[in-house]
C-alpha cells in the first residue's frame, strides 16, 4: 500500500486493491477511509502530504507565486497550461512550482486579462 499511496488518492488505492482482491482484517472491502485508517494506523503520509514534501504548491501558494488570483490559476489547469496534480478525494490541486503558463505570457500580462474575464462574470470569484 506504501508504494501505490506515492501515485494514488486513497480512494484510488481502495479501488485498486478491491481489483486485487484484497480486503481488510474483517473481511470488508476497501474505501477510502478504511485506506486513511491503515495509514494512520501504520504512519503512512497521504498522497497530498508526499507531494507536498516533494515541493508542489498549493492553489493559494502558486497564485502568490506568480502574481495572480487564484481563479486565474484554476482557469490555467482546465486549459493545460500548469502542471498539476489532483491530490484527494475533496477535488485539491497541488501545482508544481515556478511555473509560466505555457504560452510563456508573463504573469501581468495573464493578469490584466483575468482581471477583465472576472469583471465579465460581474465580479464573481
Amino acid at each position: 500500500m506504501n508504494a501505490l499511496l506515492d501515485e494514488y488518492t486513497d480512494a484510488q488505492v481502495a479501488a485498486i486493491l478491491n481489483e486485487r482482491g484484497l480486503r481488510t482484517g474483517a473481511g470488508e472491502a476497501f474505501d477510502a477511509g478504511r485506506v486513511q485508517w491503515v495509514r494512520f494506523s501504520a504512519r503512512l503520509t497521504s498522497l497530498k502530504e508526499r507531494l507536498l514534501a516533494a515541493g508542489m504548491l498549493t492553489g493559494t501558494q502558486i497564485a502568490a507565486q506568480l502574481g495572480v488570483r487564484r481563479t486565474t490559476i484554476g482557469r490555467w489547469r482546465r486549459e493545460g497550461r500548469l502542471e498539476a496534480r489532483l491530490c484527494n478525494e475533496m477535488g485539491q490541486w497541488l501545482y508544481a512550482p515556478q511555473q509560466r503558463p505555457s504560452d510563456g505570457r508573463p504573469p501581468s500580462e495573464t493578469a490584466a486579462s483575468s482581471a477583465q474575464d472576472i469583471s465579465r462574470v460581474g465580479g464573481a470569484v
